[in-house]
């Protein structure tokens, strides 16, 4: 069965989204730390994080979520972030704050695996990636492997990534690690088709996007996400 994660923006509702994902069937949420400058996120992430910090989500206030995340739903809670954050607010003390809180790993877009290497987290590779480059990263990923399934931002596309069966066959052939797969993945056809591929579908802008709605839509909309994964991989 591949996984599928969810990502989503922390603010004062994540909580309560997190749960309807998670009984919609995701595996893993993704809660995003809204920062000032995303340089990953397509525009619909980028609002997100706009809307959060206007809000009042800075990262004492992202832990205060992933805690209460974390006492409604028992999948893996993944923070996703960016270096400066954890400049600003201490590496050490991010780890062992969010780990407290109740994370699992983390994500940090922008660092580099040579940078802070006592930082277990999560690391990404795109197709623009070496071989070299992919195997580091890989040996130094925490429990997974992030793949970008395409160069430039995140966004919802109307089709899948050509370069992702590549950087898939190029990643198996480097390391035994799971390989996740995100950047671009909206439909459910999209998700199935990853499925067939990966070891797990990331879900981020779409998810976000459909959020706006209520727990009740996400609810739905993830769970036509798990029907088409689950048929791809004959679950």
């Amino acid at each position: 069965m591949s996984a599928l994660v969810i990502y989503l923006v922390c603010e004062p509702e994540t909580p309560e989204l997190a749960r309807a994902a998670v009984e919609g069937g995701a595996d893993v949420i993704e809660l995003g730390i809204p920062f000032s400058d995303p340089l990953a996120e397509g525009p619909t992430i980028r609002l997100a994080s706009e809307r959060a910090l206007a809000r009042g989500m800075r990262t004492a206030a992202c832990l205060e979520c992933i805690a209460e995340t974390r006492s409604l739903v028992e999948v893996p809670l993944v923070p996703m972030t960016y270096a400066a954050i954890l400049e600003a607010y201490g590496y050490e003390r991010f780890a062992a704050a969010a780990a407290a809180a109740g994370a699992s790993s983390m994500i940090v877009v922008d660092l580099p695996p040579e940078e802070q290497p006592a930082l277990a987290r999560i690391q990404l590779v795109a197709p623009t990636s070496t071989d070299e480059r992919i195997a580091l990263c890989a040996a130094r990923s925490d429990g997974w492997l992030y793949l970008v399934s395409l160069t430039g931002t995140t966004g919802a596309r109307s089709e899948l990534s050509p370069a992702l069966a590549g950087l898939v066959a190029r990643a198996r052939a480097l390391t035994a690690l799971p390989l996740y797969a995100g950047f671009g993945i909206s439909e459910p056809a999209h998700a199935a088709a990853v499925a067939r591929l990966a070891d797990g579908v990331v879900v981020g802008s779409r998810a976000v996007q459909v959020a706006l709605e209520g727990p009740s839509a996400l609810r739905g909309y993830v769970a036509s996400l798990r029907e088409a994964i689950d048929a791809a991989r004959g679950g």
